[in-house]
């Protein structure tokens, strides 16, 4: 049987490559997406993710979520200042305008329906932008808590962050989210750190093999992939073929390839919420001596070809 999951997510270049993958892997059914704000404004990370599924032939419920921060007007450096004159996050992708509509039911109270019916005992929870919307069904209905089979994350940096020196972009946006979540008791967490993500980088010969398939699952990743090394900062130089982390489908592999983590630690976690130059650091508390239970495992390396291929058998099967 297929690995049934939801994806929350703020749909920009990466999460867009995981939407791909997942409607296309013969092991993944993908249930429903919401939506958040992140990457861009929600409103256009909703209208990015019908612009995917569009593209891909795929039609899977759409929920728009939270519009801000849990305690938050604003990121802590507001986008307009964060993002000003960058080519690396679009409010658009370039894709044809949506056809399809998101439902009218919202994120939240979505979310807290479904795991509080039995039917979605078995769907993983797959959250690739900032906590909010988890964090809000959680408050909403604590006993989601426990209702959660698994929720894996890709946030966070047990090394150097990528929006600050200590913060991984997802956990800074929302940190007092990341931090409900982490401590909302969820019995199985996965956090796919950036230290993951950076280890299995995709480079413009994997995008050119995906050119090769021909399905528009493939080739939008492509495209998607291709923008991120042209204008990620993260982007590995010094090599016959330029690569780029893209860090969104390695959660997605995970549900079905968890040999795609190498490296990884059980360990209580914890996101900081208050420091001037921490704010939004995932703390890792790998000492013998933790007064408090491991709450998380931490991937901390992956292989770049369990990567490749679980990316080539899904854009293989669309």
């Amino acid at each position: 049987m297929a690995t049934r999951f939801i994806l929350d997510c703020d749909t920009g270049s990466d999460d867009a490559v995981a939407i791909f993958a997942a409607t296309a892997h013969p092991g993944l059914e993908l249930v429903a997406v919401t939506t958040v704000n992140g990457n861009a404004a929600v409103e256009h990370t909703t209208e990015n993710t019908l612009r995917v599924l569009d593209h891909a032939g795929a039609r899977v419920p759409v929920h728009a979520g939270a519009a801000r921060p849990l305690a938050r007007p604003d990121f802590p450096v507001p986008r307009a200042v964060l993002n000003a004159g960058s080519a690396f996050q679009r409010a658009h992708l370039d894709f044809p305008a949506a056809v399809s509509v998101p439902e009218r039911r919202s994120a939240v109270p979505f979310l807290v329906d479904a795991y509080m019916d039995d039917s979605y005992a078995d769907v993983t929870l797959v959250a690739t932008g900032p906590l909010t919307n988890v964090a809000l069904a959680l408050a909403t209905e604590p006993r989601l808590a426990a209702r959660i089979p698994r929720l894996v994350i890709m946030g966070g940096a047990h090394g150097n962050g990528n929006v600050t020196a200590a913060a991984e972009f997802n956990f800074w946006v929302d940190p007092e989210a990341a931090s409900a979540v982490l401590g909302a008791g969820i019995r199985d967490v996965v956090i796919m750190s950036l230290d993951a993500t950076h280890s299995a980088p995709l480079s413009r010969a994997d995008c050119d093999a995906f050119d090769g398939i021909g399905t528009p699952a493939a080739s939008g990743a492509a495209q998607l992939i291709r923008h991120r090394i042209e204008h990620d900062q993260a982007g590995v130089e010094g090599s016959d073929d330029v690569s780029s982390p893209v860090h969104d489908p390695m959660c997605v592999a995970f549900l079905v390839r968890p040999d795609v983590v190498t490296e990884s630690v059980r360990a209580f976690v914890s996101v900081e919420t208050t420091g001037s130059r921490t704010l939004g650091e995932l703390l890792v508390d790998t000492r013998p001596w933790c007064p408090e239970p491991p709450n998380a495992t931490v991937a901390l390396r992956a292989s770049a070809e369990v990567y490749r291929d679980f990316l080539r058998t899904a854009f293989l099967a669309n």
